[in-house]
């Protein structure tokens, strides 16, 4: 699956219910064309492409941008609509008075997909922000049994995009994000360990998506190690 177009933002949709969720730390985010520079900006970084990826067996996809690693930084979606196949989202406006870091880093940010939209055929996903509408299509994924506008079941979820990328979903507490203390990959295997955290947490339950880089985008399983997400999970598309 390769999946290219130019953005200036992406989309993030997440609902938060009040259940008790895992206690983890800040998601560490790997940084493919890192920026040197010892300033914070307070605009967001323009990426020069958009990607896509499938999570949650069918029922969401995560949108890919490149900027600031900031947390807060992360672009939001303000409007999810599908009509068929074609999927829109349109983006708020990005808040100028937040202080992001200056980095440039692949952010992936999960979208619901609504009602209607077929995961097992190809989607096109166009991205609204101010006056640009930009697409780029996501072939569809094999095997998925989820229906988008139903309930998810909470369970990880990994998706394969562009060359090699990985977005991996968990869900948790907003303000204890899983930290990745190591990335294992063997010829047929790939192992991400997280560090263990006690640190308290808000008990609100949202998709929090983690992007890790391999070298062997054919291998179709990720294990997870550590803060209470143990467990093997399939990984969608390519």
């Amino acid at each position: 699956m390769k999946i290219r177009a130019g953005i200036a933002a992406a989309a993030v949709l997440a609902s938060a219910v009040l259940v008790l969720a895992g206690c983890a730390t800040s998601p560490a985010t790997p940084a493919p064309s890192p920026v040197p520079t010892d300033a914070p900006q307070t605009t967001e970084p323009q990426p020069d492409d958009i990607d896509a990826a499938w999570l949650d067996n069918g029922r969401m996809i995560a949108v890919i941008t490149w900027g600031s690693s900031s947390v807060d930084c992360t672009p939001q979606a303000a409007d999810v609509t599908a009509d068929g196949q074609n999927v829109t989202v349109t983006m708020a406006e990005f808040d100028e008075t937040l202080a992001c870091t200056a980095d440039f880093t692949a952010r992936a940010t999960p979208v619901a997909l609504p009602a209607g939209v077929d995961p097992t055929k190809e989607i096109t996903v166009t991205v609204a922000i101010g006056d640009q509408k930009l697409d780029t299509d996501l072939d569809g994924a094999k095997g998925v049994t989820g229906v988008p506008g139903e309930p998810t079941d909470y369970l990880p979820s990994a998706g394969w995009f562009d060359d090699n990328g990985l977005v991996l979903l968990t869900w948790g507490s907003s303000t204890c994000r899983p930290v990745v203390q190591d990335f294992a990959e063997t010829a047929d295997a790939l192992t991400v360990t997280f560090a263990a955290s006690e640190a308290p947490c808000t008990f609100d339950m949202v998709p929090r998506a983690t992007v890790l880089q391999a070298t062997n985008d054919d291998i179709t399983t990720l294990t997870l190690v550590g803060d209470n997400l143990d467990g093997t999970v399939t990984i969608l598309g390519d």
